[in-house]
């Protein structure tokens, strides 16, 4: 009886997680990095879940499972919300009273950071990437930027060609250095939330993924995972950890912009930022998938994404297509 209301309490104590500060340890098998992160904060719904994937025509004697993390919260959703969760507590350590983050005009990545920020009472800078033609008119109220206009944050928008020639970088530390002079403490994420930091939230969700594995009650072992690639966090925290844990999956990546050679050598910066001892080119399969470019597509694509939501009810995204 006592057991029980001990994992009552426990259950009911877990749901005030949300928002809070924790002191994190690594797997076991990641203990060797370094450096490991101190502390992360609770943003996601965690565990997402996994099913299998009732895809039409697959070949024989194959399996397609899907990791639901779309499913990790409303605002929040997505692949961003787990390393944001190690981004915000180092902004919060370093006492930081604002956050400064770059993408597209429709990032999810900065809808996120935004979202995150105002949870945590930080102040959300967002550098926005449009067209030359719409750079200097009102940005309207769609998509990502309704939730970012409604919840305050700060918009600067910007042409891709600036974009491309002063670098992601640059304008976020000239951004930086001008709050600064204005008695801020801002804190500098990332494009994708992609850094060595970040790299944590998809070595955490390889635990999640062998925990789920463990607790399921078919034998279920996945010899491959594929993702989409847009900034390179992702895939450098799910290969490594594949490679280090019990998983041993074969990670492939599908690049929506710059191309493998380009990924391959960003991941390695990840990789080496977390003295991880191997080379990315041996633990990713990258492959190009730019298409017509990253959000454009062609009506053939469009209708994939029809007929799997049809036969499946699953919906993919036209972005990462």
């Amino acid at each position: 009886m006592y057991g029980h209301l001990k994992k009552q309490v426990s259950t009911v104590m877990a749901g005030f997680e949300f928002l809070s500060v924790k002191p994190y340890t690594a797997p076991s098998w990641a203990s060797y990095l370094d450096p490991i992160p101190s502390h992360i904060v609770s943003l996601a719904h965690l565990p997402t879940p996994i099913h299998r994937w009732n895809l039409p025509n697959l070949p024989a004697n194959t399996e397609v499972w899907l990791k639901r993390d779309d499913l990790s919260g409303m605002q929040l959703s997505g692949n961003k919300v787990r390393k944001l969760e190690f981004l915000m507590a180092d902004a919060i350590a370093e006492s930081a009273d604002s956050v400064i983050t770059i993408g597209g005009i429709q990032s999810n990545h900065c809808r996120a950071t935004a979202v995150a920020a105002k949870y945590l009472n930080l102040d959300p800078f967002l550098i926005l990437r449009t067209s030359k033609l719409l750079v200097d008119q009102d940005p309207t109220l769609t998509g990502n930027l309704l939730v970012e206009r409604l919840i305050g944050a700060h918009l600067q928008l910007i042409s891709k060609e600036e974009y491309s020639q002063i670098g992601s970088v640059t304008l976020a530390n000239l951004l930086k250095e001008k709050l600064i002079n204005q008695g801020r403490r801002p804190y500098v994420i990332p494009v994708g939330g992609s850094n060595s930091l970040g790299t944590w939230g998809y070595l955490e969700a390889v635990r999640e993924i062998e925990l789920q594995i463990q607790s399921g009650t078919s034998n279920v072992k996945f010899d491959d995972i594929v993702v989409a690639c847009g900034s390179g966090g992702t895939i450098a925290g799910l290969a490594l950890g594949s490679s280090l844990s019990t998983l041993k999956a074969r990670v492939h990546a599908f690049s929506v912009c710059d191309d493998p050679d380009y990924f391959h050598n960003f991941v390695q910066g990840l990789l080496d930022g977390l003295k991880a001892g191997v080379s990315s080119r041996d633990i990713v399969h990258i492959q190009n998938a730019k298409g017509l470019g990253y959000a454009m597509n062609t009506s053939e694509e469009l209708n994939f994404v029809k007929e799997v939501a049809e036969a499946t009810g699953v919906v993919l995204d036209p972005v990462y297509r």
